[in-house]
């Protein structure tokens, strides 16, 4: 019996180590095939010169598509159009999301139609919206210049004049990114203790002092996510620009950026696809670099 028993129990064992993986394997099966394998294969295809997607045929292996990519001209226009949209949209939105998290975590009156107000580009279909922005910014008939029209300010042509459409870009990029960054700030919001608030008040501070003070730093780790998020998120902009440009990259192709940049080569006549892969690997790299350094920062953020 003692023998049994052992043989039992070396056998629940096994069992118990074997059971987590076996609920495990649908996640990393579908994490295996739909990530590991497209960051793997686009990798390799960026060093097969003249790939073939039908017959996955290459005329060889090498650096020719990373040459092609860094001695054309566009690429680097777009890094720099990249890097101005996510400088701008990222910081612009998580300060406004912060008033406005602030405003809709305390209890006021219409709260909810409020909540529903912000939330619903989240619901609603990219294009759609971008089709209704590109009407919204119109030199003569768009509701933005009719509203400057109110202060004496004359028709600005917001998707006409180069000099304008990174401007425009960039407030229905603030937009679009709200909701989300709203959702996450308020869910760090309602885990601050009340009780720091309401020493703050028994001290004598003020609404400001108390937002600066104890509700920024106590908020830190979520501001730092948002920031995370919103980087990523920004430096693959392709929704905005696609339908607020009528699917070209501007009025004079002035704003390219690195995934118009990656469709471009991918759909061309002939599709390039491996520089379309190299100039995705070069996005990747320009990411991960400047999530690393993001964190970096963070970690030197103090909160309590």
């Amino acid at each position: 019996m003692r023998g049994g028993e052992r043989e039992a129990r070396i056998e629940r064992s096994k069992y118990s180590r074997i059971e987590p993986w076996l609920y495990l394997s649908p996640f990393l099966i579908g994490i295996a095939l739909f990530t590991l394998y497209p960051i793997v294969n686009v990798f390799m295809i960026s060093f097969q010169e003249n790939y073939s997607y039908l017959s996955r045929s290459f005329s060889g292996v090498g650096l020719a598509n990373y040459r092609a990519v860094l001695s054309d001209r566009n690429f680097f226009g777009s890094i720099r159009n990249t890097f101005v949209y996510v400088l701008t949209v990222v910081p612009i939105s998580t300060a406004i999301a912060l008033v406005v998290a602030n405003l809709l975590n305390q209890k006021l009156k219409a709260t909810a139609l409020f909540q529903t107000a912000y939330f619903l580009p989240m619901v609603t279909s990219v294009t759609a919206v971008g089709l209704s922005w590109r009407f919204m910014f119109h030199t003569r008939f768009g509701v933005i210049n009719y509203l400057l029209s109110l202060f004496g300010a004359a028709p600005i042509g917001w998707l006409d004049k180069p000099a304008y459409n990174m401007t425009a870009l960039a407030i229905y990029g603030i937009w679009n990114v709200l909701p989300f960054t709203i959702i996450l700030l308020i869910s760090g919001l309602q885990n601050v203790n009340p009780l720091y608030y309401t020493a703050a008040r028994v001290d004598g501070a003020k609404g400001g002092r108390v937002f600066l003070r104890i509700t920024i730093p106590l908020l830190a780790p979520t501001i730092g996510l948002v920031l995370i998020i919103n980087s990523i998120s920004s430096f693959k902009v392709f929704n905005e620009l696609f339908p607020l440009f009528k699917g070209n990259p501007g009025p004079v192709y002035n704003l390219y950026t690195l995934v118009f940049f990656i469709y471009e080569k991918m759909n061309g006549q002939p599709p390039k696809l491996g520089q379309s892969a190299a100039a995705a690997i070069a996005l990747f790299v320009i990411i991960l670099i400047f999530t690393m350094v993001q964190l970096l920062i963070q970690r030197k953020w103090k909160h309590y």
